[in-house]
């Protein structure tokens, strides 16, 4: 079986990549097209073909990663954050190929794989060995609740990124008054979220590759469902620099970094579980790096991130990236309601004999559930379409992206798997 892994890891980093030169290839049919000989729509043509074959052969590789992992692990490979996320970005970019074929659009690709390959790297975060079924996860109903659920999430992500590409095309940097500012902020900001998202890849492999590692001794109080609280010794280590230190912890090992010798704070109390000190170290790295990314790639570009790549994407019609954008969702829609409520209820009956127990994962499906349903809502009763439409599939992907890394890696519950 240990070779099979081995294959298995080999065919990942092929694919991963592949779709790294796709992105490249995309990313010169939309940016190079304005110095190129040839017609636009010739140059746009030609690097979009073999961006989009590289793409595909990458998706191949990373399907036989996938199996092979399975054959290999002797388990469908959902059960952990790395294995759920590699197969989220193996879904989204089987849902890309299906909306390419679709509609054809060659530029798309310059916005899902840029997504499609931060989830790769945000999976390589986490440890990648196979690791037996809990009783809980050893059913048939997992294998179908987390794949539908996962495929619906990757519809909602092109949908995401044809209204991001839309909302960059249509603002409109020569406006000075109130609402002109407004839009060009908030749409810089949603690049800004996903250059955080970014930042906090490089943070935490840059660290790591250094060898950087601190650790604290923390006490942690838990208290039973008579009341009784109990407390417990635990390690907790840190592979970024501890700006934050656990609640009620004591420094077993500290690295140093630009001269800071300790941390500059303690987590709150009510931050007092396992990790949540860590966790809150890394989201405020994360911040700090997005802001470093940011700041660098401004001063190059000397204007807003936007406003570079707005002239573009002056040849696209607007009307097409929303029609992309709704059809995506809609597919994804019904595929989600499937996997991520029913078929979740099916298995949560199976597993904890209940249907229904209010987790957070559970809770947030079902925000993630009404959101998408608002906006078809929306779109189809009320005429919400143009901007509005955009904006609320950028932040419909907003909240599925807090249900997979907020609720999984923050929030405590049934299905929380493991912190950075």
């Amino acid at each position: 079986m240990s070779w099979w892994l081995d294959f298995s890891s080999n065919a990942f980093i092929v694919a991963f990549y592949l779709y790294c030169a796709s992105f490249i290839c995309f990313a010169i049919a939309v940016g190079g097209k304005r110095w190129s000989n040839r017609k636009p729509e010739d140059h746009t043509n030609r690097w979009g073909k073999i961006g989009f074959a590289a793409a595909v052969i990458g998706w191949i590789a990373h399907l036989t990663f996938f199996f092979t992992r399975w054959y290999g692990g002797g388990h469908i490979p959902t059960s952990n954050m790395y294995e759920f996320m590699t197969f989220l970005g193996m879904a989204i970019m089987f849902a890309f190929i299906v909306v390419h074929l679709i509609y054809r659009n060659m530029l798309l690709g310059a916005f899902a794989l840029p997504l499609v390959i931060i989830i790769i790297a945000y999976a390589s975060v986490f440890p990648s060995e196979v690791q037996p079924l809990i009783p809980a996860l050893n059913n048939y109903w997992l294998k179908i609740h987390v794949t539908t659920a996962a495929t619906g999430e990757a519809f909602f992500a092109v949908g995401f990124a044809a209204a991001l590409m839309q909302l960059i095309r249509v603002v409109d940097f020569t406006r000075t008054d109130k609402a002109g500012k407004r839009a060009q902020f908030w749409t810089e900001f949603s690049l800004f979220v996903i250059i955080v998202l970014i930042g906090f890849l490089v943070a935490v492999f840059g660290f790591r590759g250094a060898g950087y590692e601190s650790a604290f001794k923390q006490e942690v109080v838990k208290i039973d469902d008579n009341g009784v609280a109990t407390s417990e010794i635990k390690e907790v280590k840190y592979s970024l620099p501890p700006i934050v230190a656990p609640y009620n912890s004591e420094t077993v090992s500290f690295q140093s970094f630009l001269g800071m010798k300790e941390p500059a704070f303690e987590s709150p109390s009510w931050l007092n579980g396992v990790n949540a000190g860590r966790k809150l170290n890394t989201v405020i790295w994360s911040v700090i790096s997005g802001l470093v990314l940011y700041g660098v790639l401004r001063l190059i570009a000397r204007k807003k991130l936007t406003a570079v790549i707005n002239p573009h994407l002056a040849d696209i019609d607007p009307e097409d990236l929303e029609e992309i954008s709704y059809r995506a969702i809609a597919i994804g829609f019904p595929i989600f309601t499937l996997g991520a409520l029913i078929f979740a209820m099916i298995w949560a009956e199976i597993a904890w004999s209940r249907f229904w127990g209010w987790d957070p994962k559970e809770v947030w499906a079902l925000v993630t559930f009404l959101f998408y349903s608002a906006y078809l809502h929306l779109r189809l009763s009320r005429g919400w379409q143009g901007t509005r439409s955009a904006w609320l599939a950028v932040i419909g992907f907003l909240v599925v992206m807090f249900t997979l890394v907020g609720v999984n890696l923050v929030i405590a519950g049934l299905h929380s798997y493991a912190g950075v």
